[in-house]
């Protein structure tokens, strides 16, 4: 009885240390198992990667733009001949809590989400359910939804999924960037905030548009918006579950997801996002009137979502960016034609699909901006790509990707010998 009762005593003690010992809250327990597991991934390449004689070079290269840029945090990716060669974060992914940057944690990624979007698209299109040149409103197209009102520009029908993918859609940024100005849009369609996609649905069938679609392309977040709800439409789920399931799922990613707007509303794994001392602050997006920082209120993350609202780790990135680069030692999740698609170099100088920009050398890459986050991923002809991502704001805003671009080019410059072991290996699949 007594032995029975010692156990019965050190089995309750576990139970109640277990949830102590993870926050209180024993449904965090598989997170933070997985965040534990992630962690000691991180030391293992960090180990690896040491011993490559580029490290030195990497990390003086990397760690000096960052302190030049006033930057908290920075991670990076590199990737050659679809082998991950590195992977490091410099800096801090949560000053306050003392928590170092590192390769796995989650970043906002910002317009990098356009291309998730465009490779939905793709694989809709390889299934049948849609076609590229299917067009998006009116009687025969995909959004022809009654209660969105009557079109007030005709042109607005000729609209197809191609044009919404290369910018081409009809809409500028003349009078601002609709995307984020929810109260222009809500005093304009009476809908209340915080507002939903077809709040905007209704408010650019209630407009003219600024130019003939498909005649030129013109930066739209509000196209990519418009294009997660052809996914959901077309896919019959939500836009998320099917990026998820027939995209990051094939690819061995587990951990992408939309993220979310407020402070409170960050995940476990993601860093903490920082701006300029002196920001000032800005209306809440959801309608309440109170003031916020910029990078913790000001955008709806959630709608946004398709255009922007993705967070990502630089490793999933880079495990996405070899199974869409055309490169067969590792298998593809799309088609070679799709891929061309993609990243054809328009005669007319309409944009890519998805990528923010290509050319014929083999060079794609794509930028992502948001308060406090700024992010490149790129695809080089020589069997190298790679990704650098910071949880900081500068004055910079999206020029901050071009000395991405430079720091990285004139730093994989300097390097003759590339390791031969792949880091992907460290992580299950």
């Amino acid at each position: 009885m007594r032995s029975n009762f010692i156990r019965f005593t050190f089995v309750t003690l576990i139970f109640l240390l277990i949830p102590a010992f993870y926050g209180f809250h024993p449904q965090n327990v598989p997170n933070k198992i997985a965040l534990l597991e992630k962690q000691r991934i991180n030391k293992l390449i960090i180990k690896k990667i040491i011993q490559s004689e580029n490290t030195d070079l990497l990390d003086k290269s990397f760690e000096r733009f960052r302190e030049q840029n006033l930057l908290k945090g920075l991670a990076v990716a590199i990737v050659k001949d679809e082998k991950l060669i590195f992977a490091k974060g410099y800096g801090y992914a949560d000053t306050e809590a003392k928590i170092l940057a590192s390769p796995e944690q989650l970043f906002r990624i910002a317009s990098v989400s356009k291309l998730i979007t465009s490779i939905a698209i793709m694989k809709l299109v390889e299934s049948g359910k849609i076609k590229l040149d299917g067009k998006v409103f009116g009687k025969y197209g995909i959004l022809n939804d009654e209660k969105l009102g009557k079109i007030k520009d005709n042109r607005l029908e000729n609209i197809t999924i191609r044009n919404l993918l290369n910018h081409s859609g009809g809409w500028t940024q003349r009078y601002g960037d609709i995307a984020f100005l929810p109260r222009i849009v809500s005093e304009q369609t009476g809908d209340p905030m915080p507002l939903k996609i077809n709040s905007y649905l209704k408010f650019v069938t209630s407009k003219r548009l600024h130019f003939e679609p498909g005649s030129s392309s013109a930066y739209s977040n509000l196209g990519y918006m418009i294009l997660g709800e052809v996914v959901a439409r077309a896919s019959k789920t939500s836009y998320e579950k099917y990026v998820k399931e027939n995209i990051l799922k094939p690819a061995h990613i587990f951990d992408m997801q939309l993220g979310g707007s407020f402070e409170n509303e960050k995940l476990l794994e993601e860093v903490r996002y920082y701006q300029p001392e002196d920001a000032q602050p800005v209306e809440a997006y959801d309608g309440s009137g109170r003031m916020v920082p910029k990078i913790y209120g000001s955008t709806n993350m959630a709608l946004l979502g398709s255009a922007g609202g993705w967070i990502a780790s630089p490793v999933d990135l880079m495990k996405l960016l070899v199974v869409i680069d055309g490169d067969s030692r590792t298998k593809d999740i799309l088609s070679a034609k799709s891929i061309a698609e993609m990243t054809h170099v328009d005669e007319n100088g309409l944009d890519p699909l998805g990528w923010r920009s290509t050319n014929e050398n083999g060079e794609w890459w794509r930028t992502g901006t948001l308060p406090g986050s700024s992010a490149l991923v790129k695809r080089e002809p020589n069997g190298i790509s790679w990704v650098m991502i910071t949880n900081t704001s500068n004055y910079k805003g999206p020029h901050l990707a071009i000395e991405m671009d430079r720091i990285m080019s004139a730093t994989l410059r300097k390097i003759n010998r590339w390791p031969d072991y792949d880091l992907f290996d460290f992580f299950p699949k």
